[in-house]
């Protein structure tokens, strides 16, 4: 039962609730969206590899090493864009015994950690900024780890849609919102 979900131009966030007598687990998920313009340029990369070797094989003698470097350079733009990135990311709630975390990737493999609820001290947003961009992580500070464990490792979905999932995360591990926090 899809309880609520938010759509941008990148991703997807779906909320689940599953509500059982004893317990309620909470499912978030964030999904990728996929894009028809990457697909587009899969095959024109394809087709301008294909060309380039058909010029080579033409031209035999003249200008091999732009033509070696041209081929070489288009086979990694079409390697990049086959490469199975990540599909979607969820955070699964267990109110009585953790927050599990689950990675898919587009080639059909799942990874999932496990964190115990004892071990979270606290769920924590972060905003990220580097040289390049500004954006905002949500982690948890476990007991006993010298860092920060990021809920997302792959993904940078926007603060609106991580604001719920750490609400959640609060309330789940039964800490305290400070006045500083974000509403």
């Amino acid at each position: 039962m899809a309880e609520s979900s938010i759509a941008n131009a990148r991703y997807i966030y779906i909320h689940d609730v599953k509500k059982r007598p004893l317990e309620a687990i909470d499912t978030y998920h964030i999904v990728v969206r996929k894009s028809f313009a990457k697909g587009f340029l899969v095959y024109l990369s394809a087709v301008f590899l294909i060309a380039n070797a058909f010029f080579l094989f033409l031209l035999k003698d003249k200008s091999i090493t732009f033509l070696l470097w041209s081929i070489l350079f288009s086979g990694f733009i079409v390697k990049q864009f086959l490469r199975k990135p990540i599909e979607k990311e969820s955070v699964i709630i267990f109110p009585a015994f953790g927050v599990q975390l689950e990675t898919q990737y587009g080639s059909g493999r799942t990874i999932r950690r496990f964190v115990p609820i004892g071990k979270i001290l606290k769920p924590v947003l972060n905003e990220c900024v580097t040289p390049v961009t500004c954006y905002w992580c949500l982690s948890l500070i476990v007991r006993g780890e010298e860092e920060l464990m990021l809920v997302f490792k792959g993904l940078r979905p926007p603060v609106k849609m991580l604001v719920p999932i750490w609400k959640a995360l609060c309330a789940a591990t039964d800490c305290l919102e400070t006045g500083d926090s974000i509403t």
